[in-house]
This record gives structure tokens, sequence and C-alpha cells, in this order.
């Protein structure tokens, strides 16, 4: 099977991960930090909020079974995407939104679904949308949290993992 990766920042990252890892065609998620400015940085340092990462997740996904663009709709439909440096109840630069990419191939695709985004806005959207710099896993306990913590905090709403494990990419389905 051919993967593909793309790289999400949408707030606290236990719910972004939760949230993908119900979409039928994403095959693995790891959660972890992105485009910050020092190396290894640890779960405390980038809650600091100094160390200029995003709380993100990888997501590993088979281009088959779910296309590139449902993944970034599905996105936008997760997070608040006016929000700078906020998302839910959680505050801070680390759970900044971005859209990271390691395929420059993607990025007219990842560019088209941000333009349908922005055209519901009267005002700029705060998503960055760059390429990955860097990216370093979070540690064992940080990754499929809400599986292991069902009542664990989360940002996002439970119907939204209903909502995920229920959404059909159609482009791919024709």
């Amino acid at each position: 099977m051919n993967t593909k990766q793309i790289y999400l920042a949408g707030g606290c990252f236990w719910g972004t991960e939760h949230f993908f890892k119900q979409i039928a065609g994403v095959v693995e998620t790891e959660t972890g930090f992105a485009n910050g400015h020092t190396e290894a940085p640890t779960y405390e340092q980038v809650y600091t909020d100094t160390t200029g990462y995003a709380e993100t997740v990888r997501i590993k996904y088979d281009p088959t079974k779910v296309s590139l663009a449902f993944l970034i709709r599905m996105f936008f439909t997760a997070i608040d995407p006016l929000s700078i440096n906020k998302q839910g109840h959680d505050e801070g630069t680390r759970y900044r939104t971005g859209i990271y990419y390691t395929d420059r191939d993607d990025l007219p695709v990842i560019e088209a679904v941000y333009a349908e985004e922005q055209a519901k806005y009267s005002r700029p959207i705060a998503v960055e949308k760059e390429p990955l710099r860097c990216f370093y896993p979070a540690d064992e306990y940080h990754q499929d949290y809400l599986d292991k913590h069902p009542d664990g905090y989360c940002h996002l709403p439970k119907s939204l993992f209903v909502f995920a494990r229920q959404a059909k990419d159609t482009e791919l389905m024709a």
C-alpha cells in the first residue's frame, strides 16, 4: 500500500489525533511538535510557548481510500479557522492551527481547499500553510491519549468524532 502524509495542527493534539483516527483511509496517526526552533523539545518545553512549536498530528493515509482535499476539509470542520493561538479553552502559540506538508505536489490541493474555506469569511483565516520544517513525536503518554483515557480532556465535542466516523469522501467514490 502506498501511503502519503500530512501534518495538521488543530489545537490540543489529543482531540485532533482522535478525530483523524476516525476517518476511513487514515492508517496511522502520531502526535508531536512541528515547526519550532529547538531540537527535540519535550512537552514541558513546548508548553512554555518559547520553542516555536505547534502541537501537531502526523497523519498517514491511503490516497486510494481518502483524498488530501477531503482530509483538509475535515480539518476545517474541527477547528475555528479565525482563532489565533487558541482552540477551545486552550491558549498559546503551541495551539495555533496549521497545515504542514512534505510533498510540494500537495500544495495545489491545499491551496484550493484553503481558498474554499477563506471564501466563507470576510477576514483572513489564521491557519498557517507551509512546508514542514521539523517534527518531533510526543512522548508515548500523548499518543492515542483519548483511546487510553476515554473521559480525558478534549476541546472537541464527542459528536465530531461520530461525524468523522460517518463522513465519506465522495470524490473517491465516483
